[in-house]
């Protein structure tokens, strides 16, 4: 059974996931989980309707900060450095949506300078505290968590740590943790691509 109080955040300890009972080497979600229906504000300042701008795509979801030493820049690299490796038809077929979990330090400046250290075609989403925390109920994850400020100001973010990929049946039915590989991405983008959930 998957929870969302059971989804393991970016402060537990990190597993690479085996595959489960199919082709995927992401771990399988069970019970499937609807595309969430959200709008935030993507950085060049317009709304963005998640279930409308992403209608038609393989959409892989994540919510992270940029700040976050490590985890958040290695799911984005990790995925950019999948993408540099499949065929242009097959990374057509995808939407790679960021949401922040620290809109107090992501600007959509800010965001968008990070997300082009990876791939200028990521899409990041910023709004406010009310909103994002809206985003994640909708998606069925547990709220982000900010820590107190160290002596320096600065903070970290206690987030989900994994990737929700949604098919076009519009439903979650693989996600992927942290210590997923590019090899990993490599291996499955493909099979989602072309993924028709509704013939099994």
């Amino acid at each position: 059974m998957f929870l969302a109080g059971m989804i393991p955040s970016a402060s537990a300890q990190a597993r690479k996931p085996e595959p489960i009972g199919s082709q995927y080497r992401g771990g399988l979600v069970n019970p499937i989980l609807p595309k969430p229906k959200f709008i935030l504000t993507d950085t060049s300042g317009a709304a963005f309707d998640f279930s409308a701008k992403t209608q038609g795509y393989v959409t892989l979801l994540f919510f992270g900060y940029t700040h976050c030493p490590d985890m958040c820049p290695l799911q984005m690299s990790t995925i950019a450095r999948a993408f540099r490796q499949l065929p242009p038809d097959v990374v057509d077929q995808f939407k790679v949506v960021f949401v922040t979990t620290d809109p107090d330090r992501d600007s959509p400046q800010v965001i968008r300078t990070w997300l082009d250290h990876f791939d200028k075609r990521f899409i990041g989403l910023t709004g406010s505290q009310k909103a994002i925390d809206a985003a994640h109920v909708a998606a069925n994850l547990p709220l982000s968590k900010k820590y107190a400020p160290g002596p320096d100001g600065n903070y970290g973010v206690d987030h989900g740590a994994f990737v929700l990929a949604y098919s076009r049946d519009n439903f979650a039915h693989i996600l992927y943790p942290f210590g997923v590989n590019a090899e990993d991405w490599v291996h499955d983008l493909p099979y989602l691509a072309k993924e028709n959930w509704a013939a099994r």
